[in-house]
């Protein structure tokens, strides 16, 4: 322990700057959304300069934190009942995202399964073009092609992710290595398909049709949940990422290893949720 007489198994962490500096920086973030959004304070709609401030802060923050976090594990603080907090943490952490996600099928379900309820009210020709989901005239994209390539792919990275631990676990790390790039090359192998998916979509104006009621409500429903999606992707492959340059840098042992385990946790939590867009949005709901 970093203190001398401590009897206790838990770590007391010196005083930290970084609460302080990432609550004023969030609160800059948010403000700064605003005005870019709608104008604050004499700033006009559109002022980029406030939001962009409040988001370095917050990337600062998250740097500075988890250096420390990492120091302090490399220092012996992380102990047995210090580790199972983080674990715990990291369990209630992935379960707040899952319920992120669960609004954004609940939106989707919601529309796919009582668009006739929600318009029972509405005039004969908006019924009409409302009896099949996705809204009449809206061209969608083929779940056979890039998602299905898309779907493979972090399937695969799935397995390399557990590869990487496995062999971390039984002590070789040059197995490790090799899994974690394998896996994170998957990962932006993924985002760049997404991108060049959504640019597809976009060009062709597939989501778009004069003729369909409303038909920007399912491409709205399409791109939040696809789109958040791909963001946790670029997350957790900087998060692997770090991971990589901790391996190869002596971090890391069998018995000591929980940053990269609960990056693999993330990892498979990606995967899953994928699984889920890709049967309900793409291939059930997406007809």
């Amino acid at each position: 322990m970093a203190q001398a007489g401590v009897k206790h198994d838990y770590h007391l962490v010196s005083p930290s700057p970084w609460p302080l500096v990432g609550s004023i920086a969030a609160f800059v973030l948010a403000v700064g959304a605003v005005t870019f959004m709608k104008g604050l304070f004499g700033l006009p709609k559109g002022t980029w300069w406030l939001a962009a401030l409040g988001f370095a802060g917050v990337i600062y923050t998250m740097i500075g934190w988890w250096i420390d976090v990492v120091k302090e594990a490399n220092e012996g603080d992380h102990t047995p009942v210090v580790s199972i907090g983080l674990r715990y943490g990291m369990i209630m952490f992935i379960a707040s995202e899952v319920m992120f996600f669960v609004a954004w099928f609940w939106i989707f379900f919601e529309m796919a399964l009582f668009h006739n309820v929600r318009t029972a009210s509405a005039i004969d020709e908006v019924r009409t073009a409302w009896a099949t989901w996705p809204p009449k005239g809206v061209e969608t994209v083929s779940p056979w092609h890039l998602p299905l390539v898309n779907t493979l792919t972090l399937l695969l990275s799935g397995t390399t992710v557990t590869w990487a631990h496995h062999a971390l676990q039984e002590g070789d790390r040059k197995g490790a290595k090799i899994g974690l790039i394998l896996t994170i090359l998957l990962g932006v192998l993924f985002t760049s398909i997404q991108g060049y998916e959504y640019h597809h979509i976009l060009t062709e104006q597939l989501f778009y049709s004069p003729d369909a009621v409303n038909s920007g409500l399912y491409g709205s429903a399409f791109f939040m949940a696809t789109g958040f999606h791909g963001f946790h992707v670029i997350i957790g492959t900087i998060f692997l990422t770090v991971c990589l340059l901790r391996l190869l840098g002596g971090g890391f042992t069998p018995q000591k290893h929980f940053g990269f385990e609960a990056a693999a946790w993330y990892w498979h939590f990606v995967d899953v949720v994928w699984l889920f867009l890709f049967a309900f949005i793409y291939v059930i709901f997406g007809k």
